[in-house]
């Protein structure tokens, strides 16, 4: 790694926790490779100061930072521009330096994507099933939409909340292009051979014993099971899915490349798959020490 000079610059993540992030992990070893001066650091960022950090990130010349949870969507009313993803989505999560000071990006679902095209996954005119209608679902949809998929199908506990979310996505489309259901009523989905995106925190440490859906029926009509959860490393919904036949992915993937992306958009490195594979082993093996504490990036 550089030795810190004069001209390091500094990137970090900002969060509220922040203890048990992979991003400096992730983010100094791609510094390190790509022969970047640069260092980076979490900062926990208590309630009330998040406004306080932009600024003081600004004033202190920071090259970059992530915002992780609680603060991804508070932290558009800091930003100096949002880029149109991120505004779709409604949720940044990484700030790269502007005139005037920081412009808002979401990486999240770039990574996503990135990771699922990694993975052999295809979502080009397909229906896709979501679990869940919070944030992270409403974002998948989003990234959905815009990759071509056929359609998709929000399963979620509060089936209003599920419509909510399919409401605004048709909006966004100009088409009837999602449908909303009760969890429970998963059998109304037409089709076999799904592929199902799981974007709920059940499962996440430390309920590691429960899944969104336990029903094996549910689970012989899945063909790829993807959970954007990445601690553990293999959640209740995974085994699910292997068990019944399916083939089943974690979130590690994604973790990794909306941090790749992030650091690209920072520095205008270009990252190769080489050490995209290299930095997912040995994400992989981090989490793998650490399996008490679930992080959002």
């Amino acid at each position: 790694m550089h030795t810190p000079d004069g001209h390091t610059r500094t990137c970090g993540l900002i969060g509220n926790p922040v203890a048990h992030t992979q991003s400096p992990l992730i983010q100094n070893h791609l510094a390190y490779v790509t022969g970047q001066n640069l260092v980076y650091l979490p900062f926990p960022v208590a309630y009330g100061d998040l406004e306080a950090a932009v600024r003081g990130a600004l004033a202190m010349d920071f090259l970059g930072l992530n915002v992780t949870v609680p603060y991804k969507s508070d932290v558009i009313a800091y930003l100096a521009e949002i880029d149109p993803l991120a505004e779709r989505i409604g949720a940044v999560n990484t700030l790269v330096r502007c005139p005037g000071g920081y412009k808002g990006y979401n990486t999240d679902m770039p990574g996503l994507y990135r990771a699922m095209r990694q993975e052999g996954v295809e979502i080009a005119d397909r229906d896709v099933v979501i679990l869940g209608a919070g944030g992270v679902a409403r974002a998948v949809a989003v990234m959905l939409l815009d990759q071509g998929a056929a359609g998709i199908h929000i399963l979620n506990r509060t089936a209003d909340k599920a419509r909510a979310v399919a409401e605004e996505i048709n909006g966004m489309a100009g088409r009837p292009f999602a449908r909303a259901y009760a969890l429970e009523d998963y059998g109304q989905i037409p089709g076999e051979n799904w592929l199902v995106i799981q974007a709920t925190s059940v499962g996440m440490h430390p309920h590691v014993e429960q899944a969104p859906i336990e029903d094996p029926a549910f689970y012989r009509r899945v063909e790829t099971g993807y959970d954007l959860i990445f601690n553990p490393e293999t959640t209740r919904f995974m085994e699910l899915t292997r068990e019944y036949g399916g083939r089943a992915c974690n979130g590690v993937r994604m973790l990794v490349y909306q941090g790749i992306i992030a650091f690209e958009l920072w520095t205008g490195a270009a990252v190769s798959q080489e050490v995209a594979d290299e930095l997912y082993r040995m994400t992989t093996q981090a989490l793998a020490q650490q399996p008490s504490k679930g992080a959002d990036q």
